[in-house]
């Protein structure tokens, strides 16, 4: 135990300025984060830590002061001793959990509000308000994109696991327009034929045989450039969809594009959205596509703050790091505005709030964030 206190002392003063340790008067700002500062996650633990610092020499203010604890990873008992340390030294806000399986935990201290970095549910619940990057925030951004875009049917795929079930009562919830959902296995065998049946392949192709057969035994100049253009093609006929938004990640994201042009989906017809990527490089690998499209925070804000996280602590951040950079700015600021917070409710104002992610709307209990929409092209991503 005192071995543990000692590296989370040694926490406060490597990475925060000795001032925050003073004893806090009444215009100080007592901040606590629950991270896993030891253990399976413990790079992402640091990765928040560091962000925090970063956050905190640019707001310049010795009246914040951060207390980080280790609540290790999916330890209820970690988990609550780490709140109760956090709550002893005066604090009543707290950014974390990370994990939205630990709400049900951290419910039960209802004087407490907990800022989450979790993005599965944007609407404010009891003591928690989550500033993840939002399923809602991501969907609402699409859909004005495919709007623009002058797309009127949409197939959301959608993976069948233990996540489905929650995607279609928030889509329902939604009341977008003009789509329709289509549940796919993340087996990539049985995948594949799930995409035929989607895109009609199987008929199209007959068609294709069936139009070439018009033309082979022919012998004049016309037909036969008519076979030869055909030979070109896999199938004959469109798909009923002029848009899809996959909801999927990594590996499972590329089998479903693959798919998708293994079935000769006509990309110059048919958008291909997915959602937020984190502009992860490794989709470039993925060339059979020729554009891709999907919703994310700020990427020249987010490529400051990485060349300036790699700059300071010679490493590279977790991509959710930032967004602890932005809760700290957006506490400082709520704080600054109001003098004090009690509950949720403080984090309800009209204006929007400019984060490094992009802006935040607050209202009715609920947090949308104002996405831009990128286009993976050619190895870059580029801000349409």
């Amino acid at each position: 135990m005192k071995n543990k206190f000692t590296i989370i002392i040694a926490y406060i003063l490597i990475f925060f300025n000795s001032n925050l340790l003073c004893v806090e008067k009444n215009s100080t700002l007592k901040v606590g984060l629950l991270a896993p500062l030891s253990g399976e996650y413990k790079s992402l633990g640091n990765s928040l830590l560091y962000s925090l610092q970063l956050a905190l020499d640019e707001i310049n203010d010795e009246n914040v002061n951060i207390i980080p604890r280790d609540s290790g990873s999916d330890d209820k008992k970690k988990l609550n001793k780490a709140i109760r340390e956090i709550k002893s030294q005066g604090a009543n806000i707290i950014i974390g959990p990370i994990n939205n399986d630990e709400f049900e935990e951290v419910k039960k201290y209802n004087n407490t509000v907990f800022v989450s970095l979790s993005n599965i549910n944007n609407e404010f619940e009891n003591n928690i308000v989550s500033i993840g990057v939002s399923f809602e925030s991501q969907m609402i951004a699409l859909s004005k994109f495919i709007k623009k875009k002058k797309r009127n049917k949409t197939v959301i795929l959608l993976p069948k696991n233990q996540y489905t079930e929650l995607i279609e009562k928030k889509l329902k919830k939604l009341d977008l327009k003009n789509y329709k959902i289509f549940k796919y296995s993340s087996d990539p065998k049985i995948l594949t034929g799930e995409i035929e049946k989607l895109t009609n392949y199987s008929q199209r192709k007959r068609n294709l045989e069936l139009r070439k057969k018009l033309y082979e035994d022919k012998e004049d100049e016309q037909s036969k450039r008519e076979l030869k253009r055909l030979d070109q093609k896999y199938t004959i006929g469109n798909v009923n969809f002029d848009s899809v938004i996959i909801i999927d990640f990594g590996n499972n994201l590329k089998s479903v594009l693959t798919s998708l042009v293994f079935t000769d989906v006509n990309q110059e017809k048919v958008l291909f959205t997915t959602v937020n990527q984190w502009f992860d490089e490794s989709i470039f690998a993925e060339n059979t596509v020729k554009r891709l499209f999907y919703p994310s925070v700020n990427y020249k804000e987010f490529r400051k703050y990485k060349k300036r996280y790699l700059k300071t602590f010679k490493e590279s951040p977790s991509e959710i790091s930032i967004l602890a950079y932005d809760a700290i700015g957006l506490i400082y600021y709520i704080w600054k505005k109001k003098g004090e917070i009690n509950s949720v409710n403080d984090f309800i104002f009209k204006e929007k709030i400019k984060g490094k992610i992009g802006s935040f709307e607050f209202n009715n209990k609920m947090i949308i964030q104002n996405l831009k929409i990128y286009k993976v092209e050619n190895n870059k991503f580029i801000e349409f």
